[in-house]
């Protein structure tokens, strides 16, 4: 995985709503970059609704909030429509990005073993560093505290 301190690597991948999302691009904003495993899942949604419902505070802190899984376009259009989400979602279909950033691997769950995305919150300043980690996230409160760490940020 990727080190706090650390140059985040960039991407341009497909994003909700057509077009792309580039990290270089959106630069010199702060990144929430968080990895999610699958869309309109129970915990996948709820992370994906309080990021949206921070948002507007999110952008008041001068960051943009990218959710990133390797559902589809299609997949990440139609999650958006049924929760009313106002972030960001890119598609990794190929896991590359997820690869680069250390988060996909082997995962278990209820004794059996699969390769899948660990939910994993990237924070990157505007000089596109990774400032902080949050690796196995856990959903309840993490975009508030997210929320914090962007404002402790310097801009």
């Amino acid at each position: 995985m990727i080190a706090e301190g650390s140059a985040a690597p960039d991407f341009t991948l497909p994003r909700d709503g057509g077009g792309t999302v580039s990290l270089s691009a959106l630069r010199p904003q702060k990144i929430v970059l968080y990895f999610y495993p699958k869309d309109d899942t129970p915990g996948c949604t709820t992370e994906a609704i309080d990021f949206t419902r921070l948002a507007p505070a999110f952008a008041a802190a001068g960051a943009v909030v990218i959710g990133l899984s390797k559902d589809g376009v299609a997949a990440h259009d139609k999650f958006c429509r049924k929760h009313g989400l106002g972030i960001i979602l890119a598609s990794d279909e190929g896991a590359d990005t997820c690869e680069r950033y250390g988060v996909w691997g082997e995962k278990s769950m209820y004794g059996r073993r699969f390769e899948g995305i660990a939910r994993t919150t990237f924070l990157i300043g505007g000089d596109g560093t990774v400032a902080r980690i949050w690796p196995k996230v856990r959903v309840s409160g993490h975009a508030a505290e997210v929320l914090a760490a962007v404002k402790a940020l310097p801009a």
